[in-house]
Protein backbone atom coordinates (compact mmCIF):
# COMPACT_ATOMS: atom_id res chain seq x y z
CA UNK A 1 0.00 0.00 0.00
CA UNK A 2 1.26 3.14 -0.61
CA UNK A 3 1.26 6.23 1.68
CA UNK A 4 0.43 9.69 0.99
CA UNK A 5 3.16 12.28 1.02
CA UNK A 6 1.05 15.47 2.08
CA UNK A 7 0.95 15.52 5.18
CA UNK A 8 4.34 16.42 6.00
CA UNK A 9 7.31 17.97 3.89
CA UNK A 10 8.38 15.70 1.02
CA UNK A 11 11.93 16.05 1.05
CA UNK A 12 13.84 12.56 2.85
CA UNK A 13 10.67 10.37 3.03
CA UNK A 14 11.94 7.52 5.10
CA UNK A 15 9.69 4.62 6.51
CA UNK A 16 9.34 6.72 10.07
CA UNK A 17 8.12 9.47 7.99
CA UNK A 18 5.78 7.07 6.18
CA UNK A 19 4.15 5.80 9.25
CA UNK A 20 4.01 8.83 11.23
CA UNK A 21 2.11 10.35 7.85
CA UNK A 22 -0.40 7.61 7.69
CA UNK A 23 -1.15 7.10 11.01
CA UNK A 24 -2.00 11.17 10.73
CA UNK A 25 -3.83 10.31 7.85
CA UNK A 26 -5.64 7.63 9.56
CA UNK A 27 -6.42 9.84 12.66
CA UNK A 28 -7.42 12.83 10.78
CA UNK A 29 -10.03 10.66 8.57
CA UNK A 30 -11.46 8.90 11.21
CA UNK A 31 -13.63 11.66 13.08
CA UNK A 32 -12.06 14.96 12.03
CA UNK A 33 -12.48 18.23 13.22
CA UNK A 34 -12.61 20.94 10.56
CA UNK A 35 -9.22 21.12 8.89
CA UNK A 36 -8.92 24.97 8.49
CA UNK A 37 -8.97 24.52 4.77
CA UNK A 38 -12.84 23.58 5.32
CA UNK A 39 -13.80 27.31 6.26
CA UNK A 40 -11.53 29.17 3.57
CA UNK A 41 -8.11 30.13 3.83
CA UNK A 42 -5.20 31.86 2.89
CA UNK A 43 -3.20 29.53 0.76
CA UNK A 44 0.15 30.26 -0.35
CA UNK A 45 1.20 29.22 -3.77
CA UNK A 46 4.68 26.08 -3.61
CA UNK A 47 7.19 27.42 -5.89
CA UNK A 48 7.99 23.90 -6.30
CA UNK A 49 5.81 20.52 -6.79
CA UNK A 50 5.64 18.65 -3.36
CA UNK A 51 6.06 15.25 -4.75
CA UNK A 52 6.66 13.22 -7.20
CA UNK A 53 4.04 10.12 -6.37
CA UNK A 54 1.88 9.76 -8.73
CA UNK A 55 -0.29 7.66 -6.16
CA UNK A 56 -3.37 8.81 -4.47
CA UNK A 57 -5.01 7.38 -1.43
CA UNK A 58 -9.56 6.81 -1.16
CA UNK A 59 -10.33 5.69 2.18
CA UNK A 60 -14.24 5.09 1.87
CA UNK A 61 -16.69 5.65 4.64
CA UNK A 62 -16.76 1.73 6.45
CA UNK A 63 -12.68 2.93 6.74
CA UNK A 64 -11.27 0.99 4.25
CA UNK A 65 -8.10 2.99 2.08
CA UNK A 66 -7.77 1.87 -1.97
CA UNK A 67 -4.76 3.16 -3.42
CA UNK A 68 -5.26 4.21 -6.60
CA UNK A 69 -2.62 6.06 -9.47
CA UNK A 70 -3.28 8.24 -12.10
CA UNK A 71 -2.54 5.95 -14.86
CA UNK A 72 -5.56 3.85 -13.43
CA UNK A 73 -7.87 7.19 -14.14
CA UNK A 74 -6.75 6.94 -17.91
CA UNK A 75 -9.07 3.54 -17.89
CA UNK A 76 -12.12 5.45 -17.01
CA UNK A 77 -14.79 6.94 -18.53
CA UNK A 78 -13.16 10.74 -19.35
CA UNK A 79 -15.05 13.99 -19.61
CA UNK A 80 -13.44 17.11 -21.30
CA UNK A 81 -14.38 20.65 -19.87
CA UNK A 82 -13.86 23.59 -21.75
CA UNK A 83 -13.40 27.31 -21.25
CA UNK A 84 -12.00 26.65 -17.22
CA UNK A 85 -10.23 29.63 -15.68
CA UNK A 86 -7.37 29.57 -12.75
CA UNK A 87 -8.72 32.38 -10.55
CA UNK A 88 -5.42 31.11 -8.16
CA UNK A 89 -4.22 32.25 -5.05
CA UNK A 90 -1.24 34.80 -5.41
CA UNK A 91 -1.07 34.26 -9.36
CA UNK A 92 -2.94 35.96 -11.96
CA UNK A 93 -6.49 34.49 -13.60
CA UNK A 94 -5.09 32.04 -16.16
CA UNK A 95 -7.30 30.41 -19.41
CA UNK A 96 -9.52 29.59 -20.87
CA UNK A 97 -8.00 25.75 -20.54
CA UNK A 98 -9.96 22.58 -21.50
CA UNK A 99 -9.70 19.90 -18.55
CA UNK A 100 -10.08 16.33 -19.47
CA UNK A 101 -10.46 13.96 -16.37
CA UNK A 102 -13.02 11.60 -14.79
CA UNK A 103 -15.94 13.40 -13.49
CA UNK A 104 -15.51 13.27 -9.52
CA UNK A 105 -18.99 11.96 -8.56
CA UNK A 106 -18.99 9.05 -11.52
CA UNK A 107 -15.43 7.68 -9.98
CA UNK A 108 -16.65 7.95 -6.17
CA UNK A 109 -19.90 6.22 -7.61
CA UNK A 110 -17.37 3.28 -8.92
CA UNK A 111 -15.50 2.80 -6.54
CA UNK A 112 -17.75 2.03 -3.87
CA UNK A 113 -19.49 -0.81 -3.03
CA UNK A 114 -23.15 -1.12 -4.16
CA UNK A 115 -25.40 0.64 -1.85
CA UNK A 116 -22.49 2.25 0.14
CA UNK A 117 -23.56 6.05 0.88
CA UNK A 118 -21.86 9.15 1.56
CA UNK A 119 -22.60 12.00 2.74
CA UNK A 120 -19.26 14.51 2.10
CA UNK A 121 -16.02 14.07 0.23
CA UNK A 122 -12.71 15.87 1.27
CA UNK A 123 -9.95 16.13 -1.84
CA UNK A 124 -6.89 16.97 0.21
CA UNK A 125 -3.77 17.90 -1.64
CA UNK A 126 0.15 16.51 -1.43
CA UNK A 127 0.56 20.09 0.36
CA UNK A 128 -1.61 19.71 2.92
CA UNK A 129 -3.75 22.09 1.01
CA UNK A 130 -7.83 20.72 0.42
CA UNK A 131 -11.25 21.28 -0.48
CA UNK A 132 -14.87 19.69 1.06
CA UNK A 133 -17.68 18.88 -1.32
CA UNK A 134 -21.29 17.51 -0.47
CA UNK A 135 -22.74 14.62 -2.32
CA UNK A 136 -25.91 17.02 -2.85
CA UNK A 137 -24.05 19.79 -4.39
CA UNK A 138 -22.01 17.08 -6.94
CA UNK A 139 -25.48 15.52 -7.90
CA UNK A 140 -26.57 18.69 -9.04
CA UNK A 141 -23.97 20.12 -10.73
CA UNK A 142 -24.18 21.29 -14.70
CA UNK A 143 -23.72 18.16 -16.59
CA UNK A 144 -21.72 20.21 -18.98
CA UNK A 145 -19.43 21.37 -15.84
CA UNK A 146 -18.78 18.45 -13.52
CA UNK A 147 -16.31 18.76 -10.95
CA UNK A 148 -13.18 16.18 -12.13
CA UNK A 149 -10.29 14.43 -11.11
CA UNK A 150 -8.51 16.38 -14.37
CA UNK A 151 -5.32 14.46 -15.84
CA UNK A 152 -5.43 16.16 -18.87
CA UNK A 153 -5.15 19.98 -19.92
CA UNK A 154 -5.58 21.09 -23.71
CA UNK A 155 -5.19 17.91 -25.18
CA UNK A 156 -2.00 17.04 -23.19
CA UNK A 157 -0.68 15.00 -19.85
CA UNK A 158 -1.11 17.45 -16.98
CA UNK A 159 2.77 17.84 -16.01
CA UNK A 160 3.76 17.92 -12.38
CA UNK A 161 4.18 21.35 -12.25
CA UNK A 162 0.60 21.76 -13.61
CA UNK A 163 -0.40 19.51 -10.59
CA UNK A 164 -0.69 15.90 -12.29
CA UNK A 165 -3.92 15.14 -10.69
CA UNK A 166 -5.95 18.13 -9.89
CA UNK A 167 -9.56 18.52 -8.84
CA UNK A 168 -11.14 21.10 -11.45
CA UNK A 169 -14.46 22.59 -9.92
CA UNK A 170 -15.98 24.55 -13.15
CA UNK A 171 -18.69 25.98 -11.38
CA UNK A 172 -16.04 27.85 -8.77
CA UNK A 173 -16.28 31.73 -8.00
CA UNK A 174 -14.29 32.33 -5.30
CA UNK A 175 -10.36 32.51 -5.16
CA UNK A 176 -9.37 28.84 -6.19
CA UNK A 177 -10.70 27.48 -3.00
CA UNK A 178 -11.90 24.35 -4.63
CA UNK A 179 -8.79 23.65 -7.16
CA UNK A 180 -6.68 21.18 -5.71
CA UNK A 181 -3.23 20.59 -7.07
CA UNK A 182 -1.50 17.38 -6.56
CA UNK A 183 -4.67 15.24 -5.39
CA UNK A 184 -3.38 12.76 -2.73
CA UNK A 185 -6.00 11.69 -0.60
CA UNK A 186 -9.73 11.37 -1.43
CA UNK A 187 -11.70 10.92 2.22
CA UNK A 188 -15.73 10.06 2.24
CA UNK A 189 -17.64 10.17 5.04
CA UNK A 190 -21.52 8.38 5.77
CA UNK A 191 -22.22 11.41 7.22
CA UNK A 192 -21.35 15.27 7.83
CA UNK A 193 -18.23 15.51 9.38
Amino acid sequence: MRVPMAIRSPSAWNPIDRLHAYSQFLSMTAHPADPAWVHGHAHEPNSAPPSPDTAFLVRLPDGQTLSWDVVDLLALATTTVADCYIVSTGHNTSGPFAFTGVRLHDFLTQILPAGDDWHTVDVISNDGFGTRLKRADLVQEPAQRPALLAHTLDGQPLTRAQGLLRLIVPTETDDALRQVKWVAQIVLYRDAP
